[in-house]
């Protein structure tokens, strides 16, 4: 099994090709304020400042109006902190659900898909880098660490990492995270769909198991 050393060293090449091919204005981070792609957003930073002359990050978060006031108070410190050039995307009043959660698919389409797919086009994002993990749900093990998505090309480069991987690289680089990791949560969603986590349990056994059993449909539909 690759170290963690091994991983790092083939996600950083990963991002040094993109690059390669994309004006790093362009390329934009899919940044919940979660772990995962906390470390994405810390990796993706370190490239830019070795390598390019842009200035700031670009990066997009999902205010879908019911996040953890926690996570949305790490997003704004670290946004200033960082300088990014953060884009926080929201749904359309009249894309809203009369109640939240009732419909999983219809929800997360409302709340994320449409609002991501909206955004990115406004941005003219060419790539778009995810926390995505390949251990976290079946239906992500056939993903690939770049896939061709509805107009732009979504990058995983964290796709062969583990939960203990991105804790380790957390520690190790002493990046901020969400105080509610230390409170039992292993996985940040929105409030309806998310709850505490016992060690024994998978890492998203807190998530609703309705929307993770249909994770494929999701992503049908441009979900991460």
């Amino acid at each position: 099994m690759p170290s963690l050393e091994d991983k790092l060293a083939d996600t950083r090449r990963l991002l040094e090709t993109l690059l390669l091919r994309h004006d790093p204005a362009h390329i934009a981070v899919a940044w919940t304020a979660g772990k995962d792609s906390t470390v994405v957003l810390d990796l993706w930073r370190q490239i830019i400042i070795q390598t390019s002359a842009e200035s700031r990050i670009l990066a997009v978060n999902l205010d879908t109006g019911h996040k953890f006031p926690e996570i949305l108070v790490l997003r704004d410190q670290l946004a200033a902190q960082w300088n990014l050039n953060l884009h926080i995307l929201r749904p359309a009043p009249a894309d809203i659900p009369a109640v939240v959660a009732q419909d999983r698919i219809a929800c997360c389409r409302a709340l994320k898909v449409l609002p991501l797919k909206r955004g990115l086009e406004r941005l003219r994002v060419e790539a778009l880098l995810t926390g995505v993990r390949a251990d976290e749900n079946p239906s992500r093990q056939d993903l690939a660490p770049q896939e061709d998505r509805d107009g732009y090309t979504q990058v995983n480069p964290i796709l062969a990492w583990t939960e203990m991987d991105i804790w380790a690289h957390t520690i190790a680089r002493q990046l901020p995270y969400c105080t509610l990791y230390n409170e039992g949560y292993r996985s940040l969603g929105c409030m309806p769909c998310t709850r505490k986590t016992a060690p024994d349990q998978p890492e998203r056994s807190g998530r609703d198991q309705e929307k993770e059993a249909r994770m494929a449909e999701l992503r049908a539909l441009g979900y991460f």
